[in-house]
């Protein structure tokens, strides 16, 4: 089946998406929900704000009848208890698994992994045990740790002690509650220049020396892309220190098909491998408005007809 026969219906498919859901009352959909699709794509919120409106409830109630079965929001530990908990009782009604939030937003970008410094280190455990709390609240599993900038002053071996050293702290926090931190290398080409970890290998590495179910590797393919490429291979060596996927094209960071990367068929592959965890979708979209979000869920259609 070839893409343009999803794209060629995009605007009339999303007015009569939006038509049909300004008529739904929160709680109960007047209109049958699509299929769910194979895998577990998370949207974010603003995804489908044109479709579903601003309201956070109206756009989970929107993706699930679109066949979204996740979620996930990086700000979420950010957000007030109240509205943690409006989100955590609409997902739960619609049977929408939580994926990641941030767990570390105050010391990911500074020198808080790379060196024993004793104030960074508590600072990230506080947040931490926070994330806990806020993972309880929103039924969530999995956490993004950025592991901070590295320090071209210290040799790379110390720099990749301590930061095992702090994650083995962290994982003793996370491991009583079954919750998990996925270590997401960035790209240094594009995005995030002078980060500690980069590479899938690098994060696989520190991995196995926390040795903990608590920590694992979050796969960013539109990273891993740019910094390594060979991303099937890749994905298969790191398998069994893999948490996490989340999706983005290249270049552009927009939605699967509108890059190089050939997520079909990674995502076949992924399914076949059996896992069965959440493939976060942390991209724009590559048009505005409407039309543009229904582009991003005819893309997801396509890939996921396999």
């Amino acid at each position: 089946m070839e893409r343009r026969q999803f794209l060629a219906g995009a605007a009339a498919t999303a007015a009569a998406a939006m038509s049909t859901h300004a008529s739904r009352v929160e709680g109960a959909s007047a209109v049958r929900a699509a299929k769910k699709f194979t895998c577990a794509y998370a949207p974010h919120f603003g995804m489908f704000r044109n479709l579903a409106g601003d309201d956070p409830v109206s756009q989970l109630e929107f993706a699930a009848e679109q066949g979204f079965t996740a979620w996930e929001d990086n700000g979420m530990a950010g957000r007030p208890v109240e509205e943690q908990e409006r989100i955590a009782r609409a997902m739960s009604r619609l049977s929408m698994r939580m994926g990641v939030f941030v767990c570390n937003m105050s010391t990911a970008w500074n020198h808080s992994f790379c060196r024993a410094d004793k104030n960074l280190r508590e600072q990230f455990l506080a947040e931490c045990r926070n994330a806990v709390e806020v993972a309880k609240r929103v039924n969530a599993t999995w956490m993004t740790v950025v592991p901070g900038r590295l320090d071209e002053r210290l040799h790379p071996e110390l720099q990749l002690a301590n930061a095992i050293e702090q994650l083995r702290m962290a994982a003793e926090i996370f491991e009583p509650h079954g919750l998990v931190m996925v270590l997401e290398p960035l790209n240094p080409f594009r995005d995030h220049p002078g980060q500690l970890l980069a590479r899938s290998t690098q994060a696989y590495a520190i991995c196995k020396g926390v040795n903990s179910p608590a920590c694992k590797i979050l796969f960013d393919m539109y990273h891993q892309q740019i910094t390594e490429g060979n991303l099937i291979p890749n994905i298969d060596a790191c398998w069994d220190e893999i948490g996490y996927f989340q999706i983005g094209d290249n270049p552009g960071r927009r939605e699967p098909t509108t890059g190089e990367i050939n997520y079909r068929n990674i995502f076949k592959h992924i399914h076949e491998r059996g896992y069965n965890g959440i493939l976060g979708m942390e991209h724009g979209n590559s048009r505005a408005g409407a039309e543009g979000e229904q582009a991003v869920i005819d893309a997801y259609r396509w890939c996921d007809d396999f």
